[in-house]
């Protein structure tokens, strides 16, 4: 699935970086409920998923035994049907997000998940798996998010969902990554920001869902939003050493810290 991209001003005025702080950290702020899902599902998004699931079904959904309650309540928030043995499938095409249910209490297992845009994880190797196993590849996120986030799942009120931004820098919008990229190929003028808004929500107090929903930027866009830029630099600059081995390295690193740095000539 490849995009023509064009500048989306409302992402630069504040991209996911905007106060330069580092790029691994829990950053959840509370949303309306009606804006627990931003947009509708573009023609061409669903399609996309479509053909995954026809093709590709045991590599973008998978659940546990003990999940079809989970899935269950989620239909009362999501819509679904009957179209596929999973009702987490048949609600992924119903928004642009990914899908993954959390338990919200004990080890707060990922219980069932329909991810057909990963960056950098293979949900066949999470699913069934607590938070703090599922961020065991970098060293310092569990320190960083996952216990945070534990607690915050503990916690959040029933009903009300929560946002922030993520972000990566790929060679291309291609929207599955199962596991980190080699040196992206093309100049770095040409690679692109893959911004992800996720969100979680408590919809029941067993289970909580947590929602990706990708979408892309030229990197290139950035030599015309000197803010943007700038915190971009502070926000690379502070990855620690397991970061910018899960990032894509130090050679991906200093890529992007001299593109940026050209374009100030």
């Amino acid at each position: 699935m490849s995009q023509e991209l064009v500048v989306n001003l409302e992402f630069w005025s504040k991209p996911p970086w905007s106060d330069g702080k580092g790029k691994y950290r829990l950053g959840l702020k509370p949303i309306e409920i009606d804006d627990w899902f931003d947009n509708s599902i573009d023609e061409e998004l669903i399609k996309y998923k479509e053909e995954l699931l026809k093709n590709s079904y045991e590599t973008v959904v998978r659940t546990t035994n003990c999940s079809l309650e989970a899935q269950e309540l989620l239909t009362e928030h999501i819509q679904s049907n009957d179209a596929y043995k999973d009702p987490i499938a048949s609600m992924s095409l119903s928004v642009p997000d990914d899908l993954c249910i959390i338990e919200s209490t004990g080890e707060q297992k990922l219980l069932a998940a329909s991810v057909c845009s990963p960056s950098y994880w293979n949900l066949k190797e999470k699913i069934g798996e607590p938070l703090r196993a599922i961020h065991k590849p970098v060293k310092t996120l569990n320190e960083k998010i996952g216990n945070p986030i534990e607690r915050f799942i503990s916690n959040a009120p029933v009903g009300k969902p929560f946002k922030r931004e993520n972000w990566f820098i790929h060679g291309d919008t291609k929207r599955m990554h199962l596991k980190s990229e080699e040196f992206p190929k093309g100049d770095v003028c040409e690679w692109v920001i893959r911004s992800e808004r996720e969100t979680l929500c408590r919809y029941n107090e067993k289970y909580s869902l947590f929602a990706i929903n990708v979408r892309f930027q030229k990197l290139s866009f950035i030599r015309d939003f000197c803010k943007a830029k700038e915190s971009l630099k502070s926000s690379l600059l502070r990855l620690d050493k397991d970061e910018v081995a899960y990032f894509g390295g130090e050679l991906k690193l200093d890529s992007i810290l001299s593109y940026l740095d050209s374009l100030e000539t």
